[in-house]
């Protein structure tokens, strides 16, 4: 593995795993009152792009870092809509 992967993935886990204490508090407060739902959901939208960039340029960091975040973004999401 080379060092431009070791960085992306150093990059994407620090990125990925910063959505999962806002995933874990909306979880336990079913509130996601301050969140807003127009930015979540271009935010969403984006993730999901880079995801399918990665996928074309076969690149493991962006595959990886935005599959995790666009599953956190989901369910955050989804707490929006169920709870809005």
């Amino acid at each position: 593995m080379d060092f431009v992967t070791i960085i992306g993935l150093i990059a994407g886990s620090f990125t990925t795993i910063s959505f999962f204490p806002q995933v874990i508090r909306v979880f336990k407060t079913r509130s996601t009152r301050d969140i807003s739902l127009w930015m979540f959901l271009l935010f969403t939208i984006g993730v999901l792009l880079w995801l399918i960039y990665g996928i074309y340029l076969k690149q493991w960091p962006v595959i990886l870092s935005n599959l995790l975040t666009l599953i956190s973004a989901i369910i955050i999401l989804g707490f929006k809509l169920k709870y809005k």
